[in-house]
């Protein structure tokens, strides 16, 4: 295998360069060192450059959507349809429940949760679920993180990453 083809499988492995070479803000050196990849550092180097010139340019959209809070989300007992449910766990209003979920309508889907998730990670706020379906994502986070994240899928969904064309 070419050291071409071996820096394309190895950035492949890692999204978040292929991201950033899509983005043009990654200094070459310093990601063939990260590689580690047998070869001259110039070499991968220069065989990043050439592989980001391939790839389509990093662009956003923004979501046309309605974000909004509800308070009071808890497990949702069986008698009532619960606002998600992922695996085993189901999640409803009612009761006193200790979170809230973030609940944006509108143009949602994969990626837009994908972006919302990572930027909820970026403000250190950790979902207890989330979804989306049937244009809507929902986020269940704990009670007293409810207003920032509000703020965090409302920047989120504000700019989604389209996705690179294949």
């Amino acid at each position: 295998m070419s050291l071409a083809a071996r820096t394309r499988r190895a950035v492949e492995e890692h999204p978040f360069l292929v991201t950033a070479l899509r983005a043009g803000v990654v200094n070459y050196t310093a990601a063939a060192r990260f590689l580690d990849l047998e070869g001259d550092t110039d070499a991968v180097a220069t065989a990043l450059r050439r592989y980001a010139e391939e790839l389509p340019a990093y662009e956003t959209s923004a979501r046309d959507v309605r974000v909004r809070m509800e308070s009071g989300v808890g497990p949702a007992d069986g008698g009532d349809e619960p606002l998600l449910s992922v695996g085993g766990a189901a999640f409803g209003f009612g009761g006193d429940g200790d979170r809230t979920a973030i609940l944006a309508t509108g143009t949602v889907d994969p990626p837009a949760l994908a972006e919302t998730l990572r930027v909820l990670a970026l403000e250190d706020i950790a979902p207890t679920a989330a979804a989306v379906g049937a244009d809507t994502l929902v986020v269940v986070v704990d009670r007293l993180d409810g207003a920032n994240a509000v703020r965090a899928v409302e920047a989120a969904l504000e700019s989604v990453p389209s996705p690179a064309d294949e």
